[in-house]
């Protein structure tokens, strides 16, 4: 009923920037929480950052002070700008949101395929 499709993962050098857009498509009538999660090889997917409708974050003490949470709420979409990366960062990153599909007060969380983000030399 809704898709999150992820972009703007890649290779990165160490210190580089990236910035990981999701947007939300389908049968929407409100999106509640928004956020980021990544799962690196032999690890248990971690949440990064989320950030409520109106604007308030949470951040993953690894990631605060380097990372940057955003949406559009007009778009449906959801933005991860990531500043000073670290080898420590490469992981699978997913979307996460949570969705009203109508004016019933009932919400569904979906995840996006998630994207690839590598930080190496």
């Amino acid at each position: 009923q809704v898709q999150l499709v992820e972009s703007g993962g890649g290779l990165v050098q160490p210190g580089g920037s990236l910035r990981l857009s999701c947007a939300a498509s389908g049968r929407i009538y409100s999106i509640y929480a928004m956020g980021w999660y990544r799962q690196a090889p032999g690890k248990q997917r971690e949440l990064v950052a989320t950030i409520t409708r109106s604007g308030s974050t949470n951040y993953a003490d690894p990631v605060k002070g380097r990372f940057t949470i955003s949406r559009d709420n007009a778009k449906n979409t959801v933005y991860l700008q990531m500043n000073s990366l670290k080898p420590e960062d490469t992981a699978v990153y997913y979307c996460n949101a949570n969705v009203q599909h109508s004016i019933v007060l009932q919400t569904t969380n979906y995840w996006g395929q998630g994207t690839q983000v590598t930080v190496s030399s």
